[in-house]
């Protein structure tokens, strides 16, 4: 497959990743290297919906360490239930912050983000990694993106 992507801005939010979640699956089969398809995995994520911060946190120990991602630069090492990384990761379910003032504990990578969904990614039913994806816009993210990306995460899985 070509390094592009086909997008249709004009159609709703769910058929645009029902646009792109196929050209994702394409762009990654048969690329055996973890960092490649996490890191183009962010890219036209952030490229298709123009995200603040996209980008992906692996455990490591009793940690989260930083892996690839778009955008501002980020924290490197989240703690295991601190955040709402470590939340997601604690509780082995996506959470959707529609204003993250208002999570506790949240860890503040940047002021400019303030809405942000993070969705984990199972291995043999382990947590092995979780997306983290920011906006700059309050409410910015539902149930479409859930969805979506619980799926996108569901393929990411077999990457690791």
């Amino acid at each position: 497959m070509a390094e592009t992507l086909a997008l249709d801005t004009t159609l709703t939010k769910a058929g645009q990743y029902q646009q792109l979640l196929p050209q994702i699956e394409a762009l990654t089969t048969g690329e055996p290297d973890l960092t490649a398809n996490l890191a183009n995995t962010a890219a036209a994520l952030r490229q298709a919906f123009g995200f603040f911060w996209v980008g992906f946190y692996l455990v490591k120990g009793d940690e989260l360490v930083l892996g690839p991602f778009q955008g501002p630069i980020a924290c490197t090492r989240i703690r295991h239930g601190k955040g709402v990384c470590g939340a997601s990761w604690a509780q082995a379910q996506t959470i959707l912050v529609p204003d993250v003032e208002e999570f506790p504990g949240h860890i503040a990578c940047s002021s400019d983000s303030k809405s942000e969904i993070v969705v984990p990614i199972f291995k043999n039913g382990q947590v092995v990694a979780v997306l983290d994806v920011d906006s700059d816009q309050l409410n910015d993210f539902d149930l479409d993106d859930q969805t979506a990306l619980e799926q996108l995460m569901q393929l990411a899985a077999t990457w690791f």
